[in-house]
């Protein structure tokens, strides 16, 4: 079977909007240690591999929205491409306090390996896609666990990130705060710039409008949930939009 390192859903789709998912699957490619990173199934179906749940809230966001999406279609372990790719954690080593024993020795030859055959032809799509049109506006969808190993307990139901650009997301922020039954992190759980970063490479380089979008991996665990949010968020990030002015 070939292997391929990303999928594009609804490629056809009119709308200005493209959603994507950098870390929509656990996928370990057969030339990567024959398809595996030495860790156990535990580990390989947690958050450490992949956003839990995201790749659905994305294709029905997608759907909702009449919007194309793009899904990798490799393990964050294997190569994460929400990094640049001069930065020291695009091949991790260690995550949440788990060894990788298959990245524990790799070399610049692995590396390079691995940008050829997974993380290059998924921003060449992306960057395609996010051309098609000359007002697109990007949304990444992601997904966080509800607690890493040894830190407290995250409150958030959703996360929005921003880095320089706050055209979108400070509009969306103020319109998640009237969602009286949700905890909003603004820049949580995590930062919402890196430089070289997905959002920073297709988004900010051209100037288009854009936002991050984490969810708390156990309230889209299920595929009801992951439907349920994507009907729920559709209305609600047009409409910040239309705020916007974007």
């Amino acid at each position: 079977m070939t292997y391929t390192p990303f999928y594009i859903e609804g490629a056809d789709r009119p709308a200005r909007w493209l959603i994507t998912c950098d870390h929509a699957a656990n996928t370990v490619p057969p030339f990567v240690n024959g398809g595996s990173l030495g860790l156990a199934e535990t580990d390989m179906t947690r958050h450490i591999a992949y956003d839990v749940g995201a790749a659905g809230l994305a294709r029905g966001l997608g759907e909702a929205m009449g919007a194309p999406v793009i899904l990798s279609n490799f393990s964050r372990l294997v190569i994460d491409p929400n990094r640049g790719e001069d930065d020291p954690t695009l091949l991790m080593k260690l995550y949440d306090g788990t060894i990788i024993p298959t990245n524990r020795h790799a070399e610049d030859e692995e590396l390079e390996l691995r940008l050829n055959r997974c993380y290059r032809p998924y921003h060449t799509a992306l960057a395609e896609l996010a051309a098609r049109r000359d007002d697109t506006i990007i949304v990444s969808i992601h997904s966080f666990t509800p607690q890493l190993q040894g830190r407290p307990p995250r409150p958030w139901h959703v996360g929005v990130l921003y880095a320089a650009d706050e055209r979108l997301s400070r509009p969306l922020i103020a319109r998640l705060h009237r969602e009286h039954d949700l905890c909003i992190g603004e820049n949580q759980p995590y930062g919402g710039h890196l430089p070289g970063d997905a959002i920073a490479r297709h988004a900010i380089a051209y100037q288009r409008p854009n936002v991050l979008i984490e969810l708390r991996n156990d309230l889209i665990a299920a595929e009801a949930d992951q439907a349920a949010w994507a009907k729920r968020l559709a209305p609600i990030l047009q409409e910040a939009a239309e705020t916007a002015g974007v």
